[in-house]
C-alpha cells in the first residue's frame, strides 16, 4: 500500500459513515482470517509462551471433560449403593465414592491452575503485541513523509493507535484463550460422546450448527458496526484535539456552544453506534442461548426413554447434561469472542493501513551518508508539484537554479504563495522534487541517507514547534549530547540568552506545552537557537524572525551573520532588512524566479523587489514619525 491510498478522494475506511455500496468493502469477507492472521502471528512471536499458553489451554479442556464422566460414575456408584444392584460391598462402594469425590476435587484444582497459567499467559502476550504494535505504529508514523501528514488528520492517527490497536490486542488478551477453550471443548467433547452414544451426542450437539450460523452473522454485523463506529470515535477524537489546540480561537469568539454541539453531535452518532452493537450481539446471544436450552431439553427427553429402556444408565445421562453444562460457559462467550473478533478485524484493518504504507521518501537502495566537503548547496533546474506530476500543470515551483557557497548567503523573498516555504523543504528531502535534483557536494539529496542529510541542514521555520521542557532541552533536540556551554552559545546568537538567564529556575524552565509560556519572539528566537546547535553544514531560516522586533532582529542578524560565516546559508524573509547583507538575492513569483542579483542591482532594476523595498522603507518612516 502506498501513503497515496489514505489521501484518495472519499476512501471508504476514512469515511465518517459508509454508504450501503460499501459495505461488502467494509466487511471484506477474504480479508477477516488475513487479518486475524496477522494479529495471532505477533502473538507467535512470543513462541514460548503461546505454546505454554495453548498447551495449559488443552490441558484444562482435558480436566474440564473429566469432570462429566467421573459425576457419571459417582451417580452409577450411588445407585448401585442404594439399590444393592450388582450385589458389591456397602463398603466398597464407599470407597469408590471416596475415591471419585477425592479425584473431581484434584481435577478441579489442576483444572483452575491451567486456566490461571493459561490466562497469565494470554495477558502477558496481549500486552506484549500491544507494546510492539504500539512502537511499530509509532515508528512508522516517524518514517511516513510530510505528503502523509499534510492530508490525514491526526486526530484519527490516535484513534489508530491507542483505540484501534486496543481492539487488537484486546482480542489476544480475552478471545483467544475462550476460542481456543471452545473449540476443544466442542471437538474432543463430541468426540467423546460419540464414542459412547451417536444419538445422544448428535442431540447433545445439535445446536452448535446452529449457533454457528448465529454467530457468523453477528459477527459481520458487529465488523461493520464496529468500523463505523471506530470512523466515528475518529471524528470525536479530532473535534477534542482542534479544540483543545484551538481553545483561544473558540473564546475569543465565543464560540464555545458551538463547539458542545459539534462535540454532542458526534458523540451522539457514536452512542447510536454503541447501541446498535450492544443490540446485535444481544440479539443473537438470545438465539445461541435458546438453541442450545433447546439441545439440552431434547437430550433430556431422549435420555429419560432410553433409561426407562435400559439403554442407557441415569449415569451416562449425567455425564451427557453435566457435559453440556460445562459448554455453557464457552457458548455465551459466543458473543464476547465474535464481538472481540469483528472489533480486532476492523481495528486491524485500520490498524494495517498504516503499517503497510510505504514512505514515499526513504533511503534509495543502497544509499550512502553524505560526505561532506566544502557544504556547497546547488539547485539544479528544479521544478516541484505536489501531487508528483512533472508535466509542469500543477508545479508549485519552476526551473529554479541556484548555488549557494560556505560563508555566503542567499537571500529569498517573494509574495506569499510564491513557493519559498516549499523550496526550504526541498533541501532536507520533506518532499522529492519532481524534475532537476538538489545537490550537497554534487552529490544527489535522494542518494544519500536521510539522517545524513538531515544532520548537514538546519531547517529554522516560521511555524514554531516547542517542546513542554525546559529551555535546555528544547535547544538540545538536535543535539542531546550537547554540552551546556553549546546551549548557552546557541542562545546567545539567538539573543535569547539574558531572557533565559533571568528566569528563577535560568536555562531550566519549562516553557509549557508549545512553548505558550514565551511570547512569538520568544519562541523564534529559541527555535533559532534549537537549530544552531549541530553546527550544520547549510542553514535556512524560513521567516524565522517574523516575530522578532525590529531593534532584536538587527542584533540577530549580526549575531547569526558571525555564526555561520563558514556554512552555506538561506534567508527567508518578507522583511528586506533582513537580506541586505545577502551575497545574492533571487525573487520568487508563482514559483519562478522572476528577478536575482544583489540588493544594490535589484534595487537599480526597478522591479518587484524594488517596488517592495520602498514600500517597506515608507512604512518603516511612517511609522518613526
Amino acid at each position: 500500500m502506498t501513503q497515496q491510498s489514505l489521501s484518495d478522494p472519499a476512501p471508504p475506511l476514512l469515511a465518517a459513515n459508509l454508504p450501503a455500496e460499501n459495505l461488502t468493502a467494509a466487511l471484506n469477507l477474504a480479508g477477516a482470517p488475513r487479518i486475524l492472521g496477522r494479529v495471532l502471528g505477533f502473538a507467535i512471536h512470543y513462541r514460548w509462551r503461546f505454546a505454554v499458553a495453548a498447551g495449559t489451554s488443552l490441558a484444562a479442556t482435558l480436566f474440564n471433560l473429566a469432570i462429566p464422566r467421573l459425576l457419571g460414575w459417582s451417580v452409577d456408584q450411588s445407585l448401585t449403593l442404594l439399590h444393592h444392584a450388582d450385589g458389591t460391598p456397602q463398603g466398597a462402594v464407599l470407597t469408590r465414592l471416596a475415591y471419585i469425590g477425592a479425584l473431581l476435587v484434584a481435577v478441579a484444582a489442576a483444572r483452575g491452575f491451567a486456566q490461571m497459567v493459561a490466562g497469565y499467559q494470554s495477558q502477558y502476550i496481549a500486552q506484549g503485541v500491544g507494546r510492539d504494535l504500539r512502537l511499530l505504529f509509532f515508528e512508522k508514523l516517524q518514517r511516513l513523509g510530510f505528503s502523509f501528514h499534510d492530508r490525514i488528520h491526526s486526530g484519527d492517527l490516535i484513534t489508530r493507535g491507542m483505540l484501534d490497536l486496543e481492539g487488537v490486542r484486546g482480542f489476544i488478551e480475552s478471545a483467544l484463550q475462550a476460542v481456543v477453550s471452545l473449540v476443544l471443548l466442542v471437538v474432543i467433547g463430541t468426540v467423546m460422546l460419540v464414542l459412547q452414544n451417536p444419538l445422544m451426542a448428535l442431540l447433545a450437539m445439535s445446536f452448535v450448527p446452529f449457533a454457528v450460523w448465529r454467530a457468523g452473522r453477528m459477527g459481520l454485523l458487529l465488523r461493520l458496526a464496529w468500523t463505523r463506529l471506530q470512523e466515528k470515535m475518529s471524528v470525536l477524537t479530532r473535534v477534542m484535539e482542534e479544540n483543545l489546540q484551538g481553545m483561544r480561537v473558540v473564546r475569543a469568539f465565543a464560540a464555545k456552544h458551538f463547539e458542545i454541539s459539534k462535540f454532542d453531535e458526534a458523540g451522539d452518532e457514536a452512542l447510536r453506534l454503541s447501541n446498535r452493537r450492544i443490540f446485535i450481539r444481544s440479539a443473537s446471544m438470545v438465539f445461541i442461548n435458546s438453541s442450545y436450552f433447546l439441545a439440552m431439553g431434547l437430550v433430556v427427553w431422549v435420555g429419560g426413554r432410553e433409561v426407562q429402556a435400559h439403554r442407557f444408565t441415569i449415569g451416562e445421562l449425567t455425564e451427557f447434561l453435566t457435559l453440556m453444562t460445562i459448554l455453557q460457559q464457552p457458548v455465551r462467550q459466543m458473543g464476547m469472542i465474535m464481538n472481540a473478533s469483528a472489533r480486532a478485524v476492523s481495528s486491524g484493518k485500520r490498524l494495517f493501513e498504516i503499517l503497510d504504507m510505504v514512505p514515499n521518501i526513504r533511503d534509495s537502495a543502497g544509499a550512502q551518508p553524505l560526505r561532506l566537503n566544502e557544504g556547497v548547496l546547488r539547485f539544479e533546474n528544479v521544478s516541484f508539484s505536489f501531487d508528483g506530476s512533472s508535466d509542469g500543470g500543477n508545479n508549485v515551483l519552476e526551473d529554479i537554479s541556484f548555488t549557494v557557497r560556505p560563508g555566503k548567503t542567499l537571500g529569498i523573498v517573494g509574495p506569499s504563495g510564491a513557493g519559498k516555504s516549499t523550496l526550504a523543504q526541498l533541501i532536507p528531502r520533506f518532499y522529492d522534487v519532481s524534475a532537476g535534483r538538489i545537490t550537497i557536494d554534487g552529490q544527489d539529496v535522494r542518494e544519500v541517507t536521510l539522517d545524513s542529510l538531515r544532520n548537514a541542514v538546519g531547517l529554522v521555520q516560521q511555524d514554531v514547534f516547542l517542546f513542554d521542557d525546559g529551555i535546555d532541552d528544547n535547544i538540545a533536540y538536535a543535539d542531546p549530547e550537547a554540552e551546556i556551554h553549546e546551549l548557552i552559545d546557541a542562545a546567545r546568537t539567538a539573543q535569547i540568552h539574558d531572557f533565559a538567564a533571568s528566569l528563577p529556575a535560568a536555562y531550566a524552565t519549562r516553557i509549557g506545552e508549545r512553548g505558550m509560556g514565551l511570547s512569538g519572539g520568544q519562541r523564534q528566537r529559541l527555535s533559532i537557537a534549537r537549530g544552531m546547535v549541530p553546527d550544520p553544514a547549510v542553514v535556512v531560516f524560513d521567516d524565522a524572525t517574523s516575530a522578532v522586533d525590529a531593534a532584536t532582529e538587527h542584533q540577530l542578524r549580526h549575531a547569526l551573520r558571525a555564526a555561520t560565516g563558514k556554512q552555506s546559508t538561506i534567508i527567508i524573509s518578507h522583511r528586506l532588512g533582513s537580506l541586505l547583507h545577502a551575497d545574492e538575492i533571487i525573487v520568487l513569483a508563482a514559483g519562478r524566479i522572476i528577478e536575482r542579483g544583489t540588493h544594490e542591482r535589484l534595487i537599480t532594476a526597478g522591479g518587484y523587489y524594488a517596488a517592495l523595498y520602498r514600500a517597506q522603507s515608507q512604512s518603516v518612516a511612517g511609522e518613526a514619525a
